[in-house]
């Protein structure tokens, strides 16, 4: 059985990341591992300090159970350098080149409008953007 991953973001506001990359890549809140009832039970569980609230962190996965679930954790510093490794946003369908370039402008203009930003186009080929607190990213074409 090959080795499954999740992802982890480092970042100051849990919420205000958690809310942009739901929109993002599609995501939902991850609901709490049986056999707990909600989240505050599951987070209660880790036997924290109680100034370690809830909305420290955001738990997210992939509503269709495809794609790797992807954690949002609160740390007291802030981002100090380019990103080593980012996700890439892939948008489907197919069509010319144009055509995948138009759903890839569209979909930067949506995350734009989401709190994200534009930091560089590469026009007909991948949009690198930061989404609202400096975490790099790519939009891209997903594969034909």
């Amino acid at each position: 059985m090959a080795a499954r991953i999740s992802l982890t973001l480092d970042c100051r506001d849990a919420k205000l990341l958690g809310e942009f990359w739901k929109t993002a890549l599609g995501y939902v809140d991850e609901p709490p591992p049986a056999p707990f009832r909600t989240v505050e039970e599951w987070h209660a569980s880790f036997n924290l300090p109680d100034d370690d609230p809830v909305d420290d962190v955001a738990w997210l996965c992939d509503p269709d159970g495809v794609g790797p679930p992807l954690s949002i954790l609160k740390v007291p510093e802030p981002k100090t350098a380019k990103n080593r490794l980012h996700i890439d946003v892939r948008v489907p369908g197919h069509g010319t080149p144009d055509e995948r370039w138009a759903r890839i402008r569209a979909e930067a203009e949506r995350l734009v409008e989401a709190g994200g930003t534009v930091l560089k186009d590469f026009t007909g080929h991948h949009i690198v953007m930061a989404d609202p607190e400096g975490n790099e990213f790519c939009v891209a074409a997903a594969s034909a």
